[in-house]
């Protein structure tokens, strides 16, 4: 179905393109959603009369979606879950959880916009990417511990991480991870050599 997109779509255009995409993708979504109009010559007339009322719509929405990227930018948030000595979580942490959590913290951030290619089902430090708006992409820090104690040790060498960041921007994410993993493994080895 060709359709004429009313906002940024990421991966599949800008406002105001005629696109071809998927029936389904443009009946359950796009036109719902009131993301998109069937391309057809009576609503390429619409557009064009109401093209200003689109693109000052479309501005509203990025300045929005800035200024909540803002809030939410380096937001580092913490979830405790139970986790076999290996640091494999009983379960996972999914899209929603994440939300729920930066929600409690004040931010309007939905469900949808979370984007995980899996959910997390390790202890660690995970970096999720959040789409607010197709031209505004942030992330926020999550940090999964078994208890309180270990997401203390986990900030104070997280402090030391960000002091590092501004040298380093390019190759924290990594880091992040494996220095914030290190503690709690050693941890975890040193409670099951007690249990034996």
């Amino acid at each position: 179905m060709e359709v004429i997109l009313l906002e940024r779509i990421e991966k599949i255009g800008k406002l105001g393109d005629v696109v071809k995409v998927k029936d389904g993708y443009a009946r359950n979504y796009l036109l719902p959603q009131k993301k998109a109009l069937r391309a057809n010559k009576e609503n390429i007339k619409i557009y064009e009369k109401q093209k200003k009322v689109y693109e000052e719509k479309n501005a509203d929405l990025l300045k929005e979606a800035q200024s909540k990227a803002k809030t939410v930018d380096n937001l580092s948030i913490s979830l405790i879950k139970q986790a076999s000595d290996s640091g494999q979580l009983y379960g996972s942490v999914a899209a929603r959880e994440i939300s729920d959590t930066i929600k409690s913290l004040g931010h309007d951030i939905q469900t949808k916009q979370i984007q995980l290619k899996k959910a997390i089902k390790e202890i660690g430090t995970h970096k999720v990417k959040i789409i607010i708006h197709p031209e505004v992409i942030t992330s926020v820090t999550v940090k999964v511990a078994r208890s309180n104690e270990e997401l203390m040790s986990d900030t104070l060498i997280e402090e030391n991480i960000k002091e590092d960041d501004v040298k380093n921007s390019n190759q924290t994410g990594d880091k992040n991870s494996e220095l914030v993993e290190k503690p709690i493994n050693e941890s975890s080895s040193k409670s099951t050599k007690k249990k034996k």
